[in-house]
């Protein structure tokens, strides 16, 4: 492209054809100079300013102070951006400095920097009056401070002392002049004074000349009222969040007091700091609350003084950007508006730059505050553009980009779609966007034939073509031509026409019941040429038949169906099969309704309750489509097994009522109950199950059962009957009413049994017969009155104990342990009762018979064991019946046998032939107080659960036939007229191997663990001899 304006078109053109990593682009601040003090220093003389920008090209820069553009010499050097400023002095090179970037697209100042130079001269050398005074008048000491910048504080030091003087209520130093205040001359004060500076920032500190302070003796002060010399402004402005000092000191004598106070009668912030002599009042973090009239009140014997101030608070708002500028690529000949905000107090005013010179209005470009428009830009208009709002507090800037482009039209990236498919009867929209600028003037043809606007077609404002009800006619090659006064581009796409999509065996609305399996059908007519793809929504959601169990696909190629297996209630609702190709879509719907059990009644809710009925209110819960047809009541009580169906009125509640009075309840008993629907389909879902309720107390209404008695001892009738259940008891303070009277009599007797678990009574008298015969009856209550009785029953009263012993009683020793018992019985005429049993007592001599052991028999015959041998026992029998034991027989004595020997058979040998095993021992021989050996006990079993064989002998050996297979375990015990003695203990046997015989001799021993080890060294040898002779 041949253009006359600079170079700017080529810049342009190449920015928009450039990638998008290597785009070139104006300058832009990343880092720009700031307000700073530098503190002066011989040790480091260099300053650092910092600027930086990016930019494609790089930028260079340039930096202006106070206006004045910096030629760079021995002072001023460039490193990239930042300005170095060699040998810095305050004077010569404090002052406003912005830093200028420019490339290729432009110029951008930054903000403007204030640079200081923090510094701090010496005092003058000259030496300084003497000041005299009188005693108790007041002195001011000037500091008179040298020429400085930056913070500073001041002190004071007294007679040359280390340390600074120390501020009192009688001396103050001012930080704000500097002077030295004493509001009462004391002798203590003559001496030298000097004021000591320091530059905070420099840290660097200086001193003045001394200044005598001497006494005047010619009189001494006479009090007098309090001078205030140090006072802070009448009005103050002081901005959110900074801290404020308020300095307040008075000359007088007395020395005045210092107090500080609101003039509105509000407290102090608590936040105040006040300092050591009360001289000097701090707010720190100033809040609007803060605001307000403050006083300081000297007050000495002599009078007072009051100095007044206002803090207003100063509501400052720092300008920030609301709408900012953003980069504008625009068409030649375009409309270019832009529009900045800022916030900030006082309010900004706006001024716009251009390359970083004050923008020149002309007709085509109009400023109104923040906003800048442009008419019909050209080449020349580009540039970097720069948004400044100020106010008395400062500045900020907004900085944009302004490309302007020139280009012919261009396809390369937004081509005509080449191949465009679409069905007949359709509508298609073909869109042809190059890429111009100017915008580009846009036709169509279709093959050499330029197209213009009919029924069917439409070339719309935006050079889109758009033709509806297509038909096998319009297929063919579309160009769409663009053209501008930089010259013509055309792109060419072809439509290809298709027959449309239907669905002609659409899916059909259907009920199904829960369990059931369904299909929904979706055939398609089509295109030869394209391939359908079938997809299924529920409810709006595709369905993902790879995560779902209950649906599948099924068909062909023109048919994609639906199979639903299993249908659940949450598969209820609507279905879409929905058809794609690459030219259309189709779709068509149809509703599965799911009729299921009913849902879970709601709100259920216990109305009025009396001692058998409760009413109940309920809400309907979801029907799934089959409506209810019956609601069933169940209850649940501490006493039942889970839930129970209960009787209600109406006996069967229909489906359309939705409250019922449950009956047959009992009486003070606890209550939940639950609501179940019912329809054609099944039972649903219990509803929630009500709170807890109680009903009403009322009389018993359930007398006892199996009333009985008898037995019991003699003078006795003993009463039992069946208790009441918990949930009959109806009420509180359930008792029994016990009544009886002897058989053929009128009056009734009759106790009140106050617990609910009583069973049984007893009713004594010792005038009574033995089995008089009673009638009897037991009856219930509690606090609402009496329920019924059971009915009258006949029940004996006690029998009499027997009247005299068993005859004939005859004992023999068995053992050191063991005496059995012979008697006859008692006659029948010597009870009045049946014998249910006898009594054995047995004591030893020298005992007391109440202390004898007893054991109870039901025969005429007992054996006594565990007794100790060589003893004399004396031995009696009594009889018992129900009503107790008779008379004890005469005791007869019984001496013993000795005790078995305590020495166990020892020195056993054991031999395995076959299947036989040979024992031998050593004959064991009773000790003087020990039963003679009568003979041996061999017990032998397999393994230690295995059925025990015994084998008795008089012999020191034995032969035992046992089958293989198996370990056996055998034991020894003594024999004798004592009992049996003590064991060998367990001997292990191992299994016999029947390839070969051995023979094993085994001492004896009382351990087990002693065998065990034996036998394991054994086998040990045994394996070793079978390895060294295989052939054995």
């Amino acid at each position: 492209i041949r253009l006359t304006w600079d170079n700017y078109s080529v810049e342009l053109v190449f920015v928009l054809f450039h990638s998008e990593r290597n785009t070139r682009h104006g300058p832009v601040f990343s880092q720009e100079p700031s307000d700073s003090i530098f503190p002066l220093s011989f040790e480091d003389n260099k300053v650092f300013i910092n600027c930086k920008a990016k930019g494609n090209p790089a930028p260079y820069y340039k930096w202006k102070v106070d206006g004045r553009e910096i030629d760079m010499d021995l002072n001023y050097n460039l490193v990239e951006g930042n300005l170095l400023i060699n040998n810095p002095h305050a004077t010569h090179h404090g002052g406003v400095y912005q830093c200028i970037a420019t490339n290729t697209f432009g110029t951008i100042v930054s903000k403007e920097a204030k640079v200081q130079f923090a510094y701090l001269q010496n005092f003058s050398r000259k030496p300084r009056n003497t000041v005299s005074v009188r005693e108790g008048q007041a002195v001011v000491l000037l500091c008179g401070p040298p020429p400085h910048n930056g913070e500073i504080k001041y002190s004071w030091v007294f007679n040359r002392r280390p340390s600074f003087l120390l501020q009192d209520t009688r001396r103050f130093v001012s930080q704000r002049t500097g002077n030295l205040y004493i509001a009462k001359v004391e002798a203590s004060d003559v001496g030298n004074y000097t004021c000591v500076v320091r530059n905070m920032m420099t840290n660097a500190t200086v001193y003045s000349s001394p200044t005598p302070v001497e006494l005047r003796r010619d009189a001494v002060m006479a009090e007098y009222e309090p001078k205030i010399e140090v006072q802070f402004p009448e009005s103050l402005h002081v901005t959110k969040g900074s801290s404020v000092k308020l300095e307040c000191f008075a000359l007088g004598n007395p020395v005045p007091a210092i107090t500080w106070r609101r003039t509105d009668g509000n407290p102090l912030p608590g936040k105040m700091k006040i300092n050591h002599s009360n001289g000097v009042l701090e707010i720190p973090y100033f809040r609007p609350e803060d605001a307000g009239a403050y006083e300081c009140v000297a007050e000495n014997s002599r009078g007072k003084n009051i100095a007044k101030g206002q803090l207003i608070f100063q509501n400052v708002e720092h300008l920030h950007w609301v709408q900012t500028l953003k980069d504008a690529h625009m068409a030649i000949e375009a409309n270019l508006q832009w529009e900045c905000r800022a916030s900030g107090k006082p309010k900004p005013v706006y001024r716009w730059l251009k390359n970083g010179e004050p923008l020149v209005l002309e007709d085509r470009i109009l400023v109104e505050g923040g906003r800048l428009a442009v008419s019909r830009i050209n080449l020349l208009d580009s540039g970097m553009y720069q948004c400044l709002a100020e106010n008395e507090h400062g500045a900020i800037y907004a900085s944009a980009e302004l490309k302007v482009v020139a280009s012919a039209p261009d396809f390369s990236k937004s081509l005509v779609k080449k191949s465009m498919l679409i069905q007949r009867g359709g509508e298609v929209i073909m869109e042809c966007r190059p890429h111009a600028s100017p915008r580009a003037s846009i036709s169509w043809r279709r093959g050499g034939e330029f197209l213009k606007d009919s029924k069917r077609r439409t070339i719309m404002e935006d050079g889109t073509l758009r033709i509806s009800n297509i038909s096998e006619s319009d297929g063919g090659r579309y160009t769409c031509v663009a053209r501008n006064p930089f010259g013509t581009s055309s792109s060419t796409g072809t439509l290809v026409v298709k027959e449309p999509t239907k669905i002609t065996v659409p899916p059909l609305s259907v009920d199904a019941t829960v369990g059931q399996s369904i299909v929904l059908p979706c055939e398609v007519s089509r295109d030869s040429s394209l391939d359908p793809t079938f997809k299924w929504f529920f409810n709006g959601k595709l369905i993902d038949f790879n995560k779902q169990d209950h649906f599948e696909m099924i068909g062909g190629e023109s048919a994609g169906d639906l199979m639903v297996r299993n249908i659940q209630l949450k598969h209820s609702g609507k279905y879409v099969c929905m058809v794609h190709t690459v030219v259309d879509s189709v779709s068509a719907a149809a509703d599965l309704i799911v009729r299921g059990p009913p849902g879970a009644p709601e709100g259920l809710m216990v109305g009025e309750i009396t001692d058998s009925s409760a009413q109940l209110s309920w809400g309907s819960g979801p029907d799934n489509h089959s409506p209810v047809t019956t609601y069933t009541i169940q209850a649940r009580t501490p006493f039942s097994i889970g839930w129970q169906a209960v009787r209600t009125v109406p006996d069967s509640v229909p489906g359309q009522m939705f409250h019922a009075t449950v009956i047959d309840l009992n009486p003070w008993v606890d209550y939940e109950f639950r609501v179940v629907a019912i329809n054609n389909v099944g039972v649903g879902e219990p509803s929630m199950q009500s709170k807890q309720i109680r009903t009403k107390a009322a009389v018993p209404e359930v007398a006892p059962g199996n009333v009985s008695g008898g037995g019991g001892s003699r003078g006795e009738l003993v009463i039992q009957w069946e208790p009441i259940p918990e949930e009959l008891q109806n009420g509180e303070e359930f008792g029994y009413i016990v009544a009886f009277r002897s058989l053929g009599t009128t009056t009734w007797k009759q106790t009140v049994l106050a617990s609910p678990d009583a069973s049984r009574y007893t009713f004594r008298n010792d005038s009574i017969p033995p089995l008089s015969q009673f009638e009897v009856k037991v009856g219930v209550y509690n606090k609402e009155g009496e329920g019924p009785s059971s009915h009258v029953v006949v029940v004996y009263s006690a029998e009499e104990e027997p009247s005299v012993p068993p005859s004939r009683v005859l004992a023999r020793t068995l053992s050191a342990s063991e005496i059995e018992v012979y008697w006859e019985p008692i006659p029948q005429t010597a009870s009045s009762g049946k014998i249910i049993g006898y009594e054995v007592l047995c004591w030893e001599e020298g005992v007391q018979e109440s202390d004898a052991e007893m054991v109870k028999v039901t025969d005429t015959v007992a054996l006594l064991s565990g007794l100790m041998g060589s003893t004399l026992y004396l031995i009696s029998v009594r009889a018992q019946n129900s009503a107790g034991a008779g008379p004890s027989s005469p005791a007869v004595n019984v001496t013993t046998k000795k005790p078995p020997p305590s020495q166990p058979p020892g020195n056993i040998e054991w031999n395995l032939t076959n299947s036989k095993i040979f024992l031998k021992w050593e004959h064991v021989k009773a000790m003087g107080n020990e039963s003679e050996v009568t003979g041996y006990k061999v017990v032998y079993r397999q393994n230690w659960l295995g059925k025990s064989s015994v084998v008795e002998t008089n012999r020191t050996s034995v032969e035992l036939q046992v089958p293989s297979g198996d370990d056996y375990l055998i034991e020894i015990k003594v024999l004798s007229g004592g009992g049996d003695g003590s064991s060998s203990g367990p001997i292990r046997i191992p299994k016999i191997l029947l390839f070969r015989v051995f023979n094993a001799a085994v001492k004896s021993t009382a351990y087990y663990l002693e065998y065990s080890m034996q036998l394991h060294c054994l086998i040990i040898v045994c394996i070793f001899v079978l390895i060294c002779q295989p052939s054995f």
